[in-house]
């Protein structure tokens, strides 16, 4: 059988990286993208080490152009996707009073335009999979797509604007064989909550495997099965 392909955009570390290598695992050649080249080329290389198949191409996915680049070379590379993972996110602290017109855009472009994006240029590639085995989109959000955060406004703006999305693709596209789920975290330990450790420790936190092999037991789920939105709360009864 032809291999199945992911592609997956913030895939140079954390959780997109994670994700990718859960991909491997199960047998997917993957496309990375992410804006950092030397950093993606580096995470490529630990994957093919690990005997992956794997395509990097870096780009900054707030730009339309970048988007359709990746979606082409991906489909050039390997001629399906059957998954795409929208993990790439960006967010900026601070109160509403010194929001600069640049963070909103950046804020807005990356963690929701973007996914809109890719949704858009894959809907070729993701069509033919839902016809057939049939396809999976998962989208990374935050608990702030659920609970609006104080000092991430935009962020919490673009995070629930993801939440409706996934629900609309749901509504559009579960009758032809593409499932939508969205990821919606707590504080996750990677490099974006380096600035919080020290009043929750890492070890208190989600892992980025947490969010994978979520990503795993979806893979796996019947075909008739969708699972539209998973929270993860950490064991403190919060809403980080």
């Amino acid at each position: 059988m032809e291999q199945r392909a992911a592609l997956i955009t913030g895939g140079s570390s954390g959780i997109g990286l994670a994700i990718a290598r859960v991909l491997a695992e199960e047998g997917y050649a993957l496309t990375l993208t992410s804006r950092r080249a030397p950093k993606l080329a580096a995470a490529a290389a630990g994957l093919r080490a690990e005997g992956a198949v794997v395509f990097d191409l870096a780009g900054d996915v707030s730009e339309e152009a970048t988007v359709r680049a990746v979606v082409a070379a991906h489909g050039e590379q390997y001629g399906r996707l059957d998954v795409l993972v929208n993990n790439a996110g960006q967010g900026i602290m601070g109160p509403i009073d010194d929001v600069s017109t640049k963070h909103l855009d950046l804020q807005l472009a990356v963690n929701l335009r973007s996914v809109i994006l890719f949704y858009r240029e894959a809907m070729p590639l993701l069509r033919v999979a839902g016809a057939g085995d049939g396809a999976l989109v998962v989208n990374t959000a935050s608990i702030a797509g659920k609970y609006g955060t104080a000092g991430l406004g935009v962020y919490s703006a673009a995070k629930h604007g993801i939440v409706g999305f996934t629900e609309a693709m749901n509504g559009e596209l579960l009758e032809v064989g593409i499932k939508s789920t969205v990821l919606c975290p707590a504080y996750v330990d990677t490099a974006m909550t380096d600035a919080l450790k020290d009043r929750i420790p890492a070890s208190e936190m989600i892992t980025v495997q947490d969010l994978a092999e979520t990503v795993r037991s979806l893979l796996r789920l019947s075909p008739h099965c969708a699972i539209p939105e998973v929270v993860f709360r950490r064991r403190a009864r919060d809403v980080s």
